[in-house]
């Protein structure tokens, strides 16, 4: 169905009832449009009551300054000299005379509603009928008598991301999310169900004009009882064709995501643009339905974060031929056209360029003219780049000022990157005084760098940190209430510390005294805690010299100590801590945690803690949304939830948590949002630009990727589009949490999506989450793809003769790879596993290792654990033989001239 403005304009117009909403159906969809400004305030798919738009509280927010789908933002100037005129159909509401043709469901001349605009432009707005589908349009004229400049062009997008005044089990129920792909002739927006499961929503260009170049947060001047732009509800956004006068002004200072363009309308020419809303009955289908409605699709293998040695493939399913490749900046990447793939597929050979470092873009022209961009980042080699984390955490972020009245000293303290210095005073006290997320995250991620890459100068810092900070002030080392962790060191309270000088400029106005900083009832700051002394028994067990002040043994006891005060009572038998009964950031290592208490003979102890976190999980089991946290809504709960329900056999609650994840952690062809679980409110609690935004990995990517990959490796069917679709989300957020090291190893809490700023927050804040799920999950996958064939997604595979495949890993840690085919899953605990050769026809999988990854600067390893895992893929699969020595922690195997190496057969 070919699109003309003819044919988005004929007919004869008829007006449609007064004072009447628009009721609307098509094969696909039914709802309505508002009765005086024709924006949408229904969409359902045909047959069900789930409404994507907010129709319930339409009329809380339907006032002046309130967007709509529908609405219409634009920008433009008569000639170059002149200012960019605003205008927008949302700024002063005023009732439209409607009109209804053969070809519309509502067709609207928007010249009175738009003030000031009718000497310039001539604007309609029609809702029609599309190939069963729901269509948008707006037909722009120019009535003047000199060429017009259209510098911004919007369409502002809402659906119900709500969650004010809705309880958890509503919200799950009624809620959605939006995400963008900013990728020009081939951007789309899906509109996701909060309960993952479909159907769901998709929105395209109607025709090529409505390219997707840029992605504009929507400011509300105007108060609502539902709290745009909170936690409750993150706000709007808007679908931006051109922002060529954005980037001239406000954006100015920011490198965009593409290039900005305008559009010049000479007088009398006519120009539409319009979207198309489609339905899609599952996440994993969400591509399928872009390209069947025409846009071109690019799936990356391993996704969109390349390592600097690490290569990557593009896969483009396009109707078209690609007519011309540009790579911006320049030379940032290599990008050579490897093969077809069936009929539809054409496979791209993608690598960093020499010496390229952060955001990079592949701009693709078709044969038809269209252009699709796809977003990479570049990192460090990953060895290489958490060695330099571990070396800025453990020097520049190091603070060591005795004379700290606080009891600070010494520590591995917060940084702000934009003044080269310590954070040593916020009225976010938690961020200042080592403690909650933020404050805890730079001593939690140099501990858990140890853990895969141990270096003795940076032990012997944090040893320092616990026996003079961490177990003798920040957790009480006796009396009732011993293994007990503060809120905060760092509190405002003048009288207390007369010899303080605390910055005038800050606003102290609620921030946390001295009693209420020395509490010890917040459950999240003991995951940070037993952290510390959990990756300090790891580093000690697998480099037994890096260890000065006491033994592997003592600090897995204090680990497990500290994680079972938060589950204790007091005498009278209250709690000791609140929001012990949720899932916890990073209770990952609890299980890690539990297993070395039974590898070390604490049986005792593993039952307990076991014992406790069973209790926790059955009762999630009970609950419709196990989720929750201290905020309306979160996406924080599921990898405790989904970590514990799969151990304890609760298969119900796992699938429901996998779909929940499902529905806030997208893929697209952008490193940003690819892997990127729904996380909006932390710089507020964490960041140095403290407000609402779309943050951009955050800690929710590292730690909702543990879940989705470990599901993949439990699958009987790993090639299915559904698991497939887990691994890639999950590498993506897995990935998503390496670009948040820069080069020179300072670490940020998360990136900034306004198009005003697009940079990294000054603040390391609470970066250690993301960073605990970065070393707990880091792997290497290879899969034999039904339509790819082997892939590998955090390794290279070299090329080889036919019936032998050679992986080389190149993920950050090396130390853990599974092989799809075989449902095998291996991990060391020391050294690194530099490649590995799968022969098929000889049944056996060699496994290569080395006492250090290349980079690293780790200590050299003498010994490694060998575990491994098998699902019936593969029967009887065993280590063969080789210098091993079997304990109750796994197969040990020694390094001899740094070197070792496994066999694995299979079958007979």
């Amino acid at each position: 169905m070919k699109l003309t403005t003819e044919l988005l304009t004929a007919g004869i117009l008829l007006l449609a009832p007064a004072n009447a909403h628009t009721p609307f159906s098509t094969d696909n969809f039914s709802g309505i449009l508002d009765e005086s400004s024709g924006v949408l305030r229904s969409l359902k798919p045909s047959g069900q009551s789930f409404d994507f738009s907010p129709s319930d509280v339409f009329d809380k927010r339907n006032g002046n300054g309130n967007y709509h789908t529908g609405d219409f933002n634009i920008r433009y100037r008569v000639s170059d000299s002149e200012p960019w005129v605003e205008r927008s159909t949302a700024s002063h509401r005023s009732k439209i005379s409607h009109q209804s043709s053969k070809h519309s469901i509502l067709f609207s001349q928007l010249d009175d509603t738009i003030n000031g605009i009718a000497d310039d432009l001539s604007i309609t707005r029609s809702w029609f009928e599309y190939d069963g589908d729901l269509a948008l349009n707006f037909t722009l004229t120019n009535v003047n008598s000199n060429d017009i400049e259209i510098g911004s062009l919007g369409f502002p997008i809402e659906f119900n991301n709500i969650f004010t005044d809705r309880s958890a089990v509503d919200a799950k129920d009624k809620c959605v999310l939006v995400d963008p792909f900013i990728g020009l002739d081939a951007g789309y927006v899906q509109v996701t169900r909060l309960l993952g499961v479909g159907p769901h929503l998709i929105i395209t260009p109607l025709e090529n004009n409505t390219k997707l170049e840029a992605w504009r947060f929507l400011e509300e001047a105007t108060d609502t009882a539902l709290a745009y732009q909170s936690q409750t509800y993150e706000g709007n956004y808007e679908w931006q064709v051109y922002s060529k006068a954005y980037t001239e002004q406000e954006w100015r200072n920011v490198t965009p995501w593409n290039e900005p363009t305008s559009l010049r309308l000479n007088p009398g020419q006519s120009i539409s643009f319009g979207l198309r809303f489609t339905i899609t009955p599952s996440v994993e289908k969400i591509e399928e339905t872009v390209s069947n409605v025409g846009l071109p699709v690019a799936v990356g293998v391993p996704g969109y974060v390349l390592h600097g040695d690490m290569q990557g493939r593009l896969f483009i399913n396009n109707s078209s031929d690609i007519s011309s490749i540009n790579i911006s900046p320049e030379g940032s990447l290599s990008v050579k056209p490897s093969r077809r793939y069936g009929n539809k597929w054409t496979a791209l050979d993608i690598s960093a360029g020499a010496g390229a470092f952060g955001r990079s873009r592949i701009d693709l022209t078709y044969e038809k003219g269209n252009r699709h961009s796809v977003h990479y980042f570049i990192t460090e080699d990953g060895p290489k780049a958490l060695a330099k984390l571990g070396k800025f955490l453990t020097q520049q972020q190091w603070f060591d000022d005795a004379s700290d009245p606080f009891g600070r000293s010494p520590s591995i303290i917060s940084y702000d990157h934009s003044v080269g210095g310590s954070v040593l005073q916020d009225n976010r006290a938690w961020i200042a005084g080592l403690s909650d997320d933020g404050g805890a995250g730079s001593f939690e991620a140099a501990a858990m760098k140890q853990t895969v890459q141990p270096v003795a100068s940076e032990v012997a810092k944090l040893e320092k940190f616990v026996h003079q900070t961490a177990w003798t002030r920040l957790q009480l080392p006796d009396g009732p209430n011993k293994y007990g962790v503060r809120k905060s060191l760092f509190f405002y309270q003048p009288d207390a510390v007369p010899e303080y000088d605390y910055n005038p400029n800050i606003n102290w106005n609620g921030v946390w005294n001295k009693t209420e900083a020395d509490l010890l009832n917040r459950a999240y700051n003991y995951v940070h805690v037993s952290c510390l002394y959990w990756s300090l028994y790891r580093a000690g067990s697998i480099a037994p010299d890096v260890l000065s002040k006491e033994t592997p043994m003592w600090y897995l006891l204090q680990s497990y100590n500290t994680v079972m005060f938060a589950f204790d009572t007091q005498p009278d038998g209250s709690n000791n801590t609140l929001f012990h009964d949720l899932g916890l950031m990073g209770e990952t290592i609890w299980k890690s945690l539990m297993d070395d208490l039974r590898a070390e003979n604490h049986t005792s102890e593993a039952d307990k803690l076991q014992a406790a976190m069973k209790q926790r999980t059955q009762v999630w089991s009970t609950q419709q949304d196990p989720f929750g946290s201290e905020q309306a809504w979160d996406s924080t709960g599921q990898e405790g939830v989904y970590l514990w329900s799969k151990y304890f056999g609760y298969s119900e609650t796992m699938k429901k948590t996998l779909n929940s994840i499902r529905g806030y952690m997208p893929t697209v062809a952008h490193w940003g949002w690819n892997g990127n679980a729904r996380r909006y409110w932390d710089f507020t609690t964490a960041g140095k630009v403290s407000r609402i935004e779309r943050q951009i990995h955050h800690y929710g990517s590292g730690l909702n990727a543990l879940p989705m990959l470990d599901s993949y490796r439990s699958s009987s069917d790993p090639n299915s589009p559904s698991e497939f679709y887990n691994l890639r989300i999950g590498y993506g957020g897995h990935q998503g949490s390496l670009t948040n090291i820069g080069r020179d190893g300072f670490a940020s809490m998360s990136f900034h999506s306004f198009p005003d700023t697009l940079e990294w927050d000054p603040y390391s804040g609470d970066y250690g989450l993301n960073f605990i799920g970065q070393v707990m999950g880091a792997g290497t996958y290879l899969v034999d793809h039904s339509i790819f064939g082997w892939v590998s997604f955090g390794g290279n595979i070299v090329p080889t003769e036919d019936g032998i495949i050679i992986v080389e890993p190149k993920d950050a840690v090396r130390q853990r790879i599974y092989l799809a085919p075989l449902g095998l899953y291996v991990t060391i605990d020391a050294g690194a596993i530099t490649r590995f050769r799968l022969s098929t026809a000889e049944r056996r999988l060699t496994v290569s290792l080395a006492d250090a990854a290349d980079g690293s600067g780790a200590e050299a390893a003498k010994r490694a654990t060998v575990k491994y895992t098998a699902n019936d893929k593969s029967a009887g699969i065993r280590l063969d033989g080789g210098d091993l020595t079997e304990t109750k922690a796994g197969h040990v195997v020694a390094y001899k001239f740094g070197q070792a190496s496994l066999s694995f057969v299979w079958g007979n």
